[in-house]
């Protein structure tokens, strides 16, 4: 194995865990006694970054809403109940249909999408340079959409929380890069042999 594919493999095995560790990292719960009981709730909740259940003191369980700015509050499983149902009714039907709590959702949606876009016009621009070849051909082209749009939807996975989206995306931008890369190494080797044919 060259030293180049031992670098590109070191890389995506790193990208791999930093995009999961990003993905999948949870905040800090501020210190409590009962903070070891703690179970994260997978829901979504306007303006909530994490929900928790833990048991309380009277025996009752109690939900722990974490904000973005990190602020906490307890709440009773009624009134949570009752968050949970407000919040529900009062989301627009985009929201609904993006399945979003806050208008930053929007943001992130629409790059998750364009990313989509872009893979699949990279198919589109294949297709299209195959035809008029008549052979199959891979332009330049195909792998500057899949690296673009491999980002886009790597970020949008990592945003998402989403494993299975982030390992295929993260595998396959080392793939883009690695192409690219051997496209421009040879077309600049080409060049410098092309320069030293005309020199002399």
């Amino acid at each position: 194995m060259t030293w180049r594919a031992t670098l590109l493999i070191a890389a995506m095995i790193a990208v791999l865990i930093i995009g999961l560790g990003l993905a999948f990292a949870t905040p800090a719960s501020s210190d409590s006694p009962d903070q070891d009981d703690r179970v994260v709730i997978k829901v979504k909740v306007a303006n909530a970054d994490r929900v928790e259940l833990s048991p309380g003191a009277s025996g009752k369980y109690r939900f722990i809403i974490t904000g973005a700015n990190g602020h906490s509050t307890s709440i009773t499983a009624d009134e949570f109940a009752d968050r949970l149902y407000r919040d529900r009714v009062d989301r627009g039907w985009l929201f609904v249909l993006l399945n979003i709590t806050t208008p930053i959702g929007v943001a992130w949606v629409s790059l998750g999408l364009f990313g989509q876009v872009l893979f699949t016009v990279r198919m589109l621009v294949q297709w299209i340079v195959s035809e008029r070849s008549r052979r199959s051909v891979v332009p330049v082209a195909f792998w500057w959409f899949s690296l673009v749009g491999a980002t886009m939807l790597l970020a949008y996975f990592v945003w998402r929380k989403d494993i299975v989206g982030v390992l295929g995306q993260a595998t396959g931008w080392f793939i883009y890069t690695r192409n690219l890369w051997m496209i421009y190494t040879q077309r600049h080797t080409q060049r410098g042999a092309a320069h030293g044919r005309s020199a002399t």
